[in-house]
């Protein structure tokens, strides 16, 4: 997949700088571009929307509490053992098919306070992904401008953020697997974050691959 996006991308490029394009043409590509973010606005809506799904329904209703609980406490009044003790926490920390809860480690990835801010790693990943948002609006100002020099120094910019982004990224999973016990079979919790930052990160790479088939 990524050799024929590579010299997709490639020939397309060829084409245009060739003159080899025409209007209609542009206008495919403008529309195929907007369904393109729609569908990726779908796809990581569902992600997101299952994750709320999870944290404010689902997990309060096998808790049983409030009205969000009645589905359970329904299938309880049937004489149903659905699960007993458990507690609406986020990350859950136990799961039905796991027997017993999986041991949290001491650490976790949450925002460590102000002293150690600068030690968390998702605040590093998150200044580098909104620098390359930065970077990449300057390369797109150059292309505008004609002036290739300017493009190619910006835009290199944002594919030399992206790479430190996926390192960064990698190292952050080996700290959750290696250190915070934060794996698959972490529950729920575990799936959705793997699932959301793996999707995510294969979106950059995705774009590292782009960025470097313009370049050739």
């Amino acid at each position: 997949m990524a050799t024929t996006l590579f010299f997709w991308f490639r020939t397309v490029t060829k084409e245009h700088i060739a003159g080899l394009d025409s209007a209609q043409l542009q206008k495919s590509f403008v529309f195929g571009m907007g369904w393109f973010i729609f569908s990726e606005v779908m796809f990581f809506g569902a992600f997101f929307g299952a994750l709320f799904y999870v944290r404010n329904f689902a997990v309060p209703w096998l808790a049983g509490e409030g009205e969000k609980g009645a589905p359970i406490a329904f299938v309880q009044e049937m004489g149903v053992d659905f699960w007993t003790g458990f507690q609406n926490t986020w990350p859950v920390i136990a799961t039905p098919d796991a027997g017993d809860a999986y041991e949290m480690a001491d650490k976790s990835m949450a925002f460590p306070g102000w002293s150690h801010v600068a030690e968390w790693l998702p605040l590093w990943n998150t200044i580098i992904l909104l620098s390359s948002s930065v970077t990449v609006h300057f390369a797109h100002l150059g292309l505008k401008n004609g002036s290739r020099k300017a493009f190619n120094r910006w835009l290199g910019a944002t594919v030399g953020l992206a790479v430190i982004f996926l390192g960064l990224q990698a190292a952050e999973y080996y700290e959750a697997y290696a250190h915070y016990g934060l794996t698959l079979n972490s529950g729920i919790y575990g799936s959705t974050f793997y699932l959301l930052t793996g999707f995510h990160g294969f979106h950059v790479f995705s774009g590292v691959v782009h960025a470097f088939s313009n370049a050739c």
